[in-house]
Order: structure tokens, then C-alpha cells, then sequence
């Protein structure tokens, strides 16, 4: 018989693979990311950029750049359907090697939390393509940030606790 841990690396391995993929695609694509002679970034339209600054590059895209973005966003819809189950299955490998109950309960929460992650991460698609075809933001800017936030947060804690825990050997901690 196989340690209970074992039944989750099926999962985690096929979206390290899907991950990996569309990470490198992504990568390849974020080049070509200019907007009047200046680079910008996904993790600036997501966390970084102001209100003001988004409205001016998404305005300011030409038709070969507003394509690429579209593509990059695409690919991150694959990306998300490889991080987020990665990371669900890293914590309940994780739980599973583990003996205390306090920490298996927050591992199995981290775990179930990335739906919600995944959740807001296709909303801020959504957004960002809904602005790149109407590059005009209401109000609805302050929702955005808190979303990513949300994302961001639930994402990286899964990650940072499930990965020193899944590496381990088993112990009763």
C-alpha cells in the first residue's frame, strides 16, 4: 500500500506540467508587451499600475499588441487550471504527511481556498479583457485590486506553507 500522500501526486504532477507549459508561453509572449515605446507587465496591470495608468496603456495598444494581450490572457486561463489544483494538491500532500490536527485543518482550508483564488484570478481576466475592448474604468478599479489582493494572498500562503511541509518527511508535526 502507498502512503496517503501518494494518491495526490497524479494531480499535482499533471498541473507542475500545465503550469510549467503555459508559464513558458506566457514568458515568450510578455515581449512583445509595448505600448508607445514602453514596456509594461502583467504583474503591473495587476498589482502595480494606477487606475490612470492602466486606462492609458489599454487606450494605447495597437492592434498587434491588444491581439498578444488577448493571447496572454488566454493562456492564463490554461495557467490557472495548472496553479491553482497544483497548489490544492500540494497542501493535502503536505496534510497528509502530517500529524497534527491544528495544521492539517489550515492545509485542507489553504486547499479548498484555492477555488476562491481561482475564482478571483478569472474575474481579473475578466476585467482585463472587458477594459481592453472599452479601455474606460469606473469604479469598479477598487474591486479589481481587492480581488487580485484576495488572489495573490490565498495563493502565495498555500504555496508557502504547503512546500516545506510536502518536502519533508513524514514527522508528527
Amino acid at each position: 500500500m502507498t502512503p496517503e500522500h501518494k494518491r495526490w501526486q497524479p494531480l499535482f504532477l499533471f498541473s507542475l506540467g500545465l503550469f510549467a507549459g503555459t508559464a513558458f508561453c506566457m514568458k515568450w509572449m510578455e515581449g512583445d508587451l509595448w505600448q508607445n515605446g514602453q514596456k509594461f507587465t502583467i504583474i503591473g496591470l495587476e498589482v502595480s499600475y494606477s487606475k490612470e495608468r492602466v486606462a492609458a496603456i489599454l487606450s494605447g495598444l495597437d492592434g498587434h499588441v491588444k491581439t498578444i494581450l488577448r493571447y496572454h490572457l488566454s493562456f492564463d486561463f490554461a495557467f490557472m487550471a495548472g496553479v491553482y489544483p497544483g497548489i490544492a494538491a500540494l497542501c493535502m500532500i503536505a496534510r497528509d504527511k502530517l500529524q497534527r490536527r491544528s495544521i492539517k485543518k489550515i492545509l485542507f482550508a489553504l486547499a479548498a481556498l484555492q477555488t476562491v483564488a481561482w475564482g478571483c484570478d478569472i474575474a481579473e481576466n475578466c476585467y482585463l479583457l472587458k477594459w481592453i475592448k472599452h479601455p474606460v474604468i469606473g469604479d469598479e478599479f477598487n474591486t479589481y485590486h481587492l480581488v487580485v489582493a484576495v488572489k495573490w494572498i490565498i495563493a502565495v500562503a498555500g504555496a508557502l506553507l504547503a512546500i516545506p511541509l510536502a518536502i519533508r518527511r513524514r514527522r508528527s508535526v
